[in-house]
């Protein structure tokens, strides 16, 4: 079953330039793992210190590998003292609409 997950990362202003180029790092890199299905990283137009990932990955199994790559571990090292909050994390489910002939 794929996994959906959306995660919001709030970055100190001071600190935005650094950790957008470390994200856009980790988009290179997970794209390239076996289970990743989307990974995308979008920037708040009204607050560009607010950056935003949608990911859907093909099971539990992959999302939990991608948690331990290094590349995901550095940037949990380099952003602890960057964002002004945790990450929020969001694991959801897709609602499949039917389609209306």
């Amino acid at each position: 079953m794929s996994i959906y997950l959306t995660a919001i990362i709030q970055v100190k202003p001071e600190h935005q330039s650094a950790v957008s180029i470390l994200l856009q790092k980790m988009v290179t890199e997970t794209r390239k793992e076996i289970a990743c299905i989307q990974y995308d990283l979008h920037q708040g137009v009204k607050d560009p210190n607010t950056f935003v990932f949608y990911e859907i990955w093909k099971d539990q199994i992959g999302l939990d590998a991608h948690n331990q790559q290094e590349y995901i571990k550095e940037f949990n090292r380099f952003a602890e003292r960057k964002l002004q909050q945790q990450p929020q994390l969001f694991l959801t489910d897709k609602i499949e609409i039917p389609t209306l002939l």
